[in-house]
C-alpha cells in the first residue's frame, strides 16, 4: 500500500462498505497480498454528509441457540443479492459450502456479527484460519472482499484515501493551456471526487455489500488503532474538500490478530471476540482432506498426526493448519502416498520455519510417532 498524506483528515469507519476493487486473502490462515488503491468514481462536486450505499437489513430477534438455528426473519444483504443468513446453522452451512469448516462457537459468532452489525475480532496463532474466515464469509455472502494488511507504521493516508497528484497536475496544465482563468472553478475540479484515490477503508464504506478484512491489527501502532476505533464507531469519514461520507449500512468487518502484542480493550469492546485454537485431529484431518482431495487418505492421516505431535513439543513456532496443508501438498508433489521417517525429515522445511524447531524435530523418533497412528 502506498500513498502520501494530503491535507488534514478525520474519520471513523472500518466495517463492511464498498470499494471499486477487492483484494482477497488466500490460504488456511494468513492471507496473502497487499491492498492496491484504485481511482474510483467521477467528479461529484461538493458533498456534505453524503450517505453511501443502501438501507440496512432488519430482522426479528431470535431467542437461544436452538431458536437461532431456524428462521430469524432475515431478508437480503444491503445492495441486494444473496439472502441474509437466517441463523448460526445457516451460517455454518454456507461457510462449509465454501470449504471452510466451523464449530458451533464460530458459527454463532459469525451470525451475531452479521445480525448485530458488529465487527468480529479473531485472535490466535498464525496459520489457524483467521484470514481464511473473511475470504469464506465473502464467498458465502457473494460479496467482494476488501483487505487492509496492517504493518508497522501504517497511517490513515495509506488506509483511507489520498489525492491523485499526477492527474491533478495534468489537469491543471491542461486547464492553463485551455486558458481557464476561473480559480474557484479550477480548485473545485482539482479536488473533485474523480481525483480522490480510495484506499481500503473508504472503499469499504462505498461498497455494499462487502466484507472488510483488517488483517494483523496487532502489527499496527497505537495511533492507527485509535483511528480504527473511531472509524468503527460511526462508519463515517470526513474529507475536508468534499465533506462527510457516511455508509448507511456498515460492512461486515473481520479483524485478525496473531497476538504479537495486546490490542487495546477499547477496540475489542467494539467487537465480538473469537479465539482460534489449533483444531483436534479429526477436524484438522477433515480440513486437509477438504483442501487437498487428491492426497491419499493414509498420507493425510499421517501428516495430520505428525503435526499434532509436533505441536506438543516446545517449539518456537508451532505449526498451524496452513503448514499442515503445505506439508501434505509438498509430499503429494513428490509422488508420496504415505510418509516414513526419512521422507518426513527431508520435508520438515514445509512445516517448521525456525532452525531451532528443525533441530528439535530431527531429534525426535518420527518413526515411533508415525506408528502411533498405525502407519
Amino acid at each position: 500500500m502506498d500513498g502520501a498524506e494530503s491535507g488534514s483528515r478525520s474519520g471513523s469507519s472500518p466495517g463492511p462498505g464498498r470499494g471499486r476493487d477487492a483484494v482477497s486473502g488466500t490460504g488456511a490462515g494468513p492471507g496473502s497480498g497487499s491492498d492496491t488503491a484504485s481511482d474510483s468514481g467521477s467528479d461529484t462536486g461538493e458533498l456534505s454528509d453524503r450517505r453511501l450505499g443502501a438501507d440496512g437489513v432488519s430482522g426479528e430477534r431470535s431467542g437461544g441457540f436452538e431458536a437461532a438455528l431456524g428462521d430469524s426473519g432475515g431478508g437480503r444483504l444491503p445492495g441486494g443479492g444473496t439472502a441474509w443468513p437466517t441463523g448460526p446453522g445457516d451460517v455454518r452451512e454456507r461457510l462449509e459450502g465454501t470449504g471452510y469448516l466451523v464449530d458451533d462457537g464460530l458459527a454463532v459468532a459469525c451470525f451475531l456479527a452479521l445480525k448485530l452489525r458488529r465487527p468480529i475480532f479473531c485472535e490466535g496463532d498464525a496459520g489457524v484460519g483467521k484470514t481464511s474466515l473473511a475470504s469464506a464469509l465473502a464467498s458465502a455472502l457473494d460479496a467482494p472482499l476488501i483487505r487492509l494488511q496492517c504493518y508497522e507504521g501504517i497511517d490513515a493516508s495509506q488506509a483511507l484515501y489520498d489525492w491523485d497528484f499526477p492527474r491533478q497536475l495534468l489537469h491543471l496544465r491542461a486547464a492553463e493551456a485551455a486558458g481557464v482563468t476561473d480559480a474557484d472553478r479550477l480548485e473545485g475540479e482539482l479536488y473533485g471526487r474523480r481525483f480522490l484515490v480510495a484506499r481500503p477503508l473508504l472503499r469499504a464504506l462505498e461498497t455494499q455489500p462487502c466484507v472488510l478484512l483488517v488483517d494483523e491489527i496487532d502489527r499496527a501502532d497505537d495511533e492507527f488503532e485509535a483511528f480504527l476505533l473511531e472509524l468503527l464507531s460511526e462508519y463515517t469519514v470526513t474529507v475536508p474538500e468534499l465533506g462527510t461520507l457516511r455508509a448507511e449500512s456498515p460492512p461486515v468487518v473481520v479483524l485478525t490478530s496473531n497476538r504479537t502484542r495486546e490490542v487495546h480493550d477499547a477496540l475489542k469492546r467494539r467487537c465480538l471476540y473469537h479465539w482460534f485454537d489449533h483444531p483436534g485431529f479429526a477436524r484438522e484431518l477433515a480440513i486437509v482432506r477438504g483442501r487437498l482431495p487428491g492426497v491419499t487418505a493414509r498420507l493425510a492421516e499421517q501428516v495430520t498426526g505428525l503435526v499434532q505431535a509436533l505441536r506438543a513439543e516446545d517449539l518456537v513456532k508451532p505449526p498451524g493448519v496452513a503448514e499442515t496443508i503445505d506439508w501434505a501438498e509438498a509430499l503429494d508433489a513428490l509422488g508420496a502416498t504415505e510418509v516414513d521417517a526419512e521422507l518426513a525429515v527431508a520435508t520438515l522445511g514445509s512445516v517448521l520455519k525456525y532452525r531451532e524447531d528443525l533441530e528439535r524435530a530431527r531429534g525426535l523418533d518420527l518413526a515411533a510417532l508415525l506408528s502411533v497412528r498405525g502407519a
